[in-house]
């Protein structure tokens, strides 16, 4: 077996992307390092605001609500306004929520902004992969969203770390942070990204004179039984990962763990995929997407599962561990299938769909995690992961057979398609 130089392997793994890839790539990360309120939500509200563990579970599961309600309209303006008009949007609108909670103190008003800025937060992620999806290859996709998962983990890893200790000053300073940081990516996405909106969308929209409107519809992404199995699957799979942002921190809290005990262990989260996942990357590129997504489904489960039997943060960081590289194995291989099951004219739409799994996981992770650990105890919790892993393991190995070859890459050779505007 030959040896590649970390350089080479470096080199290997970063070359031959688009420039337009990597100013996406730089306003996820800038768009990270603010990162705060999903991390340190269910905290604020547990012990700054002295909140039962059910309110805060309601709360958070109000945040994921708003997530679900934008997922399918974001998906639309993604296919009809163009991605880049999308994301500015929601990056906005996420900016002015954030900086709202920080300074409400009312539970109904807290109740209605945690909604607002999970629309808010949520609506950018189908457009963001849509544009991945219109720029890079199909043979560079997996690379491409891998690189992407990098980014979004190395600006958690530093804010996680960071925002602990700022949380323990002040949990507003962490809100307003987070509106700051939110504002610098959308002035990135302004500046630096054209729109990418295949020709063919564009073509379509044109034909009747009308703006709006690709000939993949809802009806298109729901009537898919594959993809909305891959929908289904996903959504178990991200009730598991939830559970390291809404069930763990409480847990922690009621063994005693400070916030920046929770906020060190999380970080490893981070940590570890900023250090592994170039590496992982190269060893998963052109592997069996069965056999992946099946192994992370396992891992992520009986991950979270161990933590049951953790009683210091130095146990607790090795849990993370486990389910950390179920992450890695997750993020790229999936984000890639929704790809290759997806229409050029509706990735859109897809995406939307597909982002709208994670959001009614973080709708619904909350609600579970609440009333089982206050009903139950959390052990009854990390039991349940378990199953849900082994029961998507299962689906992953039958949903995968005989997959349909990747599109090819829409965007010209000459560079990103015009704007609708130009191209009207």
């Amino acid at each position: 077996m030959s040896v590649v130089s970390p350089r080479r392997a470096l080199k290997e793994t970063v070359s031959g992307l688009p420039p337009a890839f990597w100013w996406l790539w730089v306003s996820t990360l800038v768009n990270r390092l603010g990162a705060f309120v999903a991390t340190f939500l269910a905290l604020y509200l547990t012990l700054e605001r002295g909140y039962s563990a059910s309110y805060t579970g309601l709360v958070a599961a109000l945040h994921g609500l708003g997530g679900v309600v934008s997922s399918v309209g974001a998906g639309v303006m993604t296919d009809r306004l163009g991605r880049r008009s999308t994301m500015l949007i929601a990056q906005l609108s996420t900016a002015a929520s954030v900086a709202v909670l920080g300074f409400v103190s009312d539970p109904v008003s807290i109740a209605v902004v945690a909604f607002l800025v999970g629309m808010a937060s949520n609506a950018s992620r189908p457009a963001v992969q849509a544009m991945m999806a219109d720029i890079v290859r199909p043979e560079d996709r997996v690379r491409a969203y891998s690189l992407n998962y990098w980014a979004i983990n190395l600006g958690f890893a530093v804010s996680a770390a960071g925002a602990g200790f700022v949380a323990q000053v002040s949990y507003r300073a962490g809100f307003l942070v987070e509106a700051v940081m939110t504002l610098a990516c959308a002035v990135v996405v302004f500046v630096k990204l054209p729109e990418s909106r295949p020709e063919s969308a564009l073509q379509e929209t044109a034909a009747d004179g009308k703006v709006g409107g690709p000939r993949v519809g809802l009806g298109t992404v729901l009537g898919d039984g594959r993809f909305m199995s891959l929908v289904g699957l996903s959504f178990v799979v991200a009730l598991i990962f939830q559970q390291g942002y809404v069930g763990l921190p409480v847990a922690m809290g009621r063994q005693g763990f400070s916030p920046a005990e929770y906020g060190l262990a999380i970080a490893v989260n981070g940590v570890l995929i900023v250090a592994a996942q170039l590496p992982v990357t190269r060893l998963i590129q052109h592997r069996d997407p069965r056999r992946l997504l099946a192994v992370a489904a396992l891992l992520a489960g009986y991950g979270f599962a161990l933590t049951a039997f953790a009683g210091s943060l130095g146990t607790l960081v090795l849990t993370v561990c486990v389910w950390t590289f179920a992450e890695m194995l997750n993020a790229p291989t999936q984000s890639s299938l929704v790809v290759r099951l997806s229409p050029v004219e509706g990735r859109g739409r897809y995406q939307g769909m597909y982002s709208m799994s994670w959001s009614m996981a973080a709708l619904v992770a909350p609600l579970v995690a609440g009333v089982v650990i206050d009903g139950y105890g959390a052990n009854w919790l990390w039991g349940g992961c378990a199953v849900l892993g082994t029961v998507a393991g299962a689906g992953y190995v039958l949903l995968t057979r005989n997959l349909p070859p990747e599109a090819e890459v829409t965007v010209p050779a000459g560079g990103l398609p015009k704007p609708v505007a130009e191209a009207a």
